[in-house]
């Protein structure tokens, strides 16, 4: 896909942080938009923003772990704008916990968002890339989808499990020559809501000395290296390419860097790391 310019574009996660900066970027490109989001505020506020651009804009309200409501939304969007030529799997939540104390209701939920979110998305709105003859498939996994960390146990799980279907969705659209393609996308630290917003597990006030805000600040600003209207530009100059991963932000490419470089042997550093975050 060598240009948006009137092509279609379903995101979810649309009310804020990439997923925001993503739907106006394609917006100034002339891309048509399908938003969704859970937090209906937000949502609006992005699509008056974009409606403003001179696209059409459609938007739902969308829990993304529930997989009935993502297939009737792609069909919506389908009905509404004529044709879908790219998802963006956008939307997204972080857990701070331990994988031996976090609770089997929390992991579900970051699984269901995280993970299944990405899924239902991928599978509900393929066929309808596919009959438009050219689409992409943009599914967001993590730096923490190359790497691991303590407390992150959940995320990693559903990060990790993006990349590695999203990895073969690529290569099973390959085979099928359909017209759609799909890229991996791993970002660093972007200056989102995502670490303010994470759930933190109970064992972490024991663990950060009954100091668990101040350790989320601090994590917070270690994410505050690339902004979100630049992680939108990297990806979709990805997609232009066709990249089947982007690393996006300094620190994703540092960091992957020295993962290959050193094999398992990065733990001890992520350990030391997550340590100082954890205690100050």
């Amino acid at each position: 896909m060598k240009n948006f310019e009137n092509k279609v574009a379903a995101i979810t996660g649309a009310a804020s942080g990439m997923g925001r900066t993503l739907a106006l970027e394609l917006a100034r490109r002339g891309c048509h938009l399908s938003l969704s989001d859970v937090n209906e505020k937000g949502l609006a506020e992005t699509a008056s923003m974009a409606s403003k651009l001179g696209v059409k804009v459609t938007t739902a309200k969308l829990n993304v772990a529930d997989r009935e409501a993502m297939y009737a939304w792609a069909d919506q969007t389908a009905r509404d704008h004529g044709q879908v030529n790219l998802i963006f799997n956008n939307a997204g939540v972080a857990l701070g916990a331990f994988v031996e104390t976090v609770k089997p209701e929390d992991f579900e939920w970051i699984m269901g968002i995280n993970f299944w979110g990405v899924v239902w998305g991928t599978q509900a709105f393929l066929p309808h890339l596919k009959k438009a003859g050219e689409g992409h498939v943009v599914n967001t996994s993590s730096l923490f989808g190359l790497l691991a960390s303590p407390t992150q146990g959940t995320y990693n799980s559903s990060k990790f499990a993006v990349r590695g279907f999203t990895e073969a969705l690529r290569q099973e659209l390959d085979m099928a020559r359909c017209g759609v393609s799909a890229t991996c996308v791993h970002p660093g630290g972007i200056r989102t809501n995502i670490a303010r917003a994470a759930k933190m597990d109970h064992s972490m006030e024991q663990a950060t000395g009954g100091q668990a805000e101040a350790a989320r600040s601090r994590f917070d600003k270690m994410l505050n290296v690339t902004t979100a209207e630049s992680a939108a530009l990297q990806i979709l100059r990805a997609v232009e390419r066709n990249h089947r991963r982007v690393l996006v932000g300094p620190d994703a490419k540092v960091l992957d860097f020295f993962v290959r470089l050193l094999g398992s042997w990065y733990q001890p550093g992520s350990v030391w790391l997550s340590g100082k975050l954890m205690k100050g």
